[in-house]
């Protein structure tokens, strides 16, 4: 199993791709998320999006594994 990606000769380390692909997601996400109505059913917004972000970030980091083996 690989933890580093060379990026044009630059090893970054693989959940920073993750951590950055993610958060693109999650910006992608909140505005429908805002439009659709749903943050009018939760509690506490930051949560949520904290929530949301980790769930994203598992399914982000599952479906490259099978990229990077």
């Amino acid at each position: 199993m690989r933890y580093e990606i060379d990026l044009f000769g630059i090893l970054v380390p693989a959940l920073l791709l993750w951590l950055i692909l993610t958060y693109l997601i999650g910006a992608l996400l909140r505005p429908l998320l805002e439009r659709s109505g749903l943050y009018r059913f939760v509690w506490h917004r930051a949560l949520f999006d904290l929530a949301l972000y980790v769930c994203l970030l598992g399914g982000v980091v599952y479906l490259s594994s099978g990229l990077l083996s």
